[in-house]
């Protein structure tokens, strides 16, 4: 590999979404990123009062980064959570070998991203689920968050009744992968 060919690598990061959804980026981020296949125009602005926001189609988005660790981020735009992680293309390469080598382990739990309270739970013990499904709506600050399974199975337990509070990592849902 030549060293123009490894410059373009380290300059390119993966964001990846809970549901395993990737969106590729350069650093420093660009104004223009991939999004859903075609290009978008993007800015990242703050105000004078320290603010932060995102400015797309001519609209600005509140951007609150409320947690990071290592590689692992939950923003809030606009009074939405969300959780990614950021790898370059070697860790993603890593991570997914590592995904595969793990999926003899049949049972994946799917946890809590954040403290709250669970106001509804859209799935039944022995139901299907697919990758990227909504499985429980957490309340969380007054905002209504939309918990989706990152894997495909069938659902096993259900560790938690509506109205319960939850906190962060507490175990919501644990989910058998492949079937019965």
């Amino acid at each position: 590999m030549n060293r123009e060919t490894k410059k373009k690598q380290s300059d390119k990061l993966i964001a990846l979404s809970t549901a395993n959804k990737a969106f590729e980026f350069k650093k420093p981020l660009e104004k223009k990123i991939k999004y859903q296949g075609k290009q978008v125009e993007v800015k990242l602005r703050e105000d004078p009062d320290g603010f932060s926001y995102i400015v797309w189609k001519n609209k600005k988005y509140m951007l609150d980064v409320i947690e990071k660790n290592q590689n692992r981020y939950t923003v809030m735009i606009n009074g939405v959570w969300h959780s990614f992680t950021v790898e370059t293309p070697i860790s993603l390469k890593r991570r997914r070998f590592l995904e595969q080598q793990g999926e003899s382990s049949s049972s994946v739990a799917i946890e809590a991203p954040m403290p709250g309270k669970i106001i509804e739970i859209l799935v039944e013990e022995g139901s299907e689920v697919k990758v990227g499904e909504p499985i429980i709506i957490l309340e969380a600050m007054k905002m209504q968050n939309e918990i989706s399974s990152h894997v495909s199975g069938i659902v096993k337990v259900i560790a938690v009744k509506k109205n319960d509070s939850v906190m962060k990592d507490d175990l919501l849902i644990d989910i058998h992968r492949g079937g019965s």
